[in-house]
């Protein structure tokens, strides 16, 4: 009995284990819920009945590739 206070899926031994999961976990539930909260602030934005009209451009000019012959359109890396 005493070896499952120590050893158990729940003893001591397992208790260090579970508490360095639980800091990983509340890490990856921030994180994600940045990452929410940016996907949220850009639908948002592209509101059908007020868009923004810099995101929809830039949408456009990324996946239709429509520019005016004299601009230069720079992609930069996505930040995450």
């Amino acid at each position: 009995m005493g070896g499952f206070v120590v050893a158990g899926p729940s003893g001591f031994l397992a208790w260090s284990e579970n508490e360095r999961l639980l800091v990983q976990h509340e890490k990856q539930i921030a994180q994600l819920n940045e990452l929410r909260g940016q996907l949220r602030n850009r639908v948002d934005l592209l509101d059908p009945h007020q868009a923004d009209p810099d995101l929809a451009g830039e949408l456009l000019r990324r996946n239709l590739n429509v520019a005016h012959p004299d601009e230069m359109v720079m992609l930069l890396p996505q930040q995450r």
